[in-house]
């Protein structure tokens, strides 16, 4: 079931039954994306009606972080679990080594995909890794990388790029690369080869993975958490008020 959330749909689902509808992506064929909806990307798409209009027309859209899933039993709309987009990636790794399932990995630093690229294989035996770019290009480039992604023939691509960026490219090229399963992964990659680390399990339990986050990168992370990210404190204020 997906219900709404200050103008963001959300799809009510678990890990499991997460991946069992990407499973059921791969298995058809065509293309389908993928976004995750934070805090973060909530207050975003409340200033930015084209960037709701991608979250919303996306066929799968899970819940990353713990504020978003108790807004939602606030509201009266209690979502199962959050699926975090970092969860999310290491358990389709996992699943892509099982069942055969070819990745392609877009994004971050030439030295943390390539690293993301060696050293998955050898965590996840049968991996296959059908290519990998890294998320610099000029715009002049972009077709080319569309190209190289299409001729992969992946059935799963990860893109770790900012928001709104990735969300935008993915659903101006998705037809065109025809990947089955597309999403978007942020600052994933960071964290796969360890250059971020993730916060205790008792923090990201207490919705303080952000916090945790803040205290590595204070100076890149202090006006996303405590200036932009406090509309979301009048957003679902307005929500409660209609509900």
């Amino acid at each position: 079931m997906r219900i709404d959330l200050m103008g963001c749909k959300v799809d009510n689902l678990n890990m499991e039954e997460t991946l069992g509808v990407v499973e059921g992506f791969i298995h058809a064929g065509t293309p389908h994306q993928h976004v995750v909806v934070n805090v973060d990307k909530i207050v975003k798409a409340s200033r930015d009606p084209a960037l709701r209009q991608i979250i919303n027309d996306c066929d799968l859209i899970n819940a990353d972080g713990m504020p978003v899933v108790w807004a939602s039993r606030l509201l009266g709309k209690p979502l199962k679990e959050r699926v975090t987009g970092v969860d999310l990636f290491e358990a389709l790794m996992a699943q892509a080594a099982k069942k055969g399932w070819r990745v392609y990995l877009l994004g971050a630093r030439e030295e943390v995909v390539s690293g993301v690229a060696r050293l998955y294989p050898a965590r996840y035996p049968g991996l296959t890794i059908a290519g990998y770019r890294n998320g610099y290009w000029k715009p002049e480039e972009e077709a080319q990388v569309v190209e190289q992604i299409a001729a992969a023939r992946a059935d799963i691509l990860f893109v770790a790029i900012s928001s709104p960026k990735k969300e935008a490219f993915l659903a101006r090229y998705q037809a065109a690369m025809k990947i089955p399963f597309a999403m978007g992964v942020g600052g994933t990659f960071d964290v796969a080869v360890g250059l971020v680390k993730r916060a205790p399990v008792w923090m990201q339990n207490a919705g303080l993975e952000w916090f945790y986050r803040f205290l590595q990168e204070p100076r890149r992370m202090f006006r996303r958490y405590f200036i932009d990210d406090m509309a979301f404190v009048a957003l679902f204020a307005r929500e409660w008020v209609r509900r």
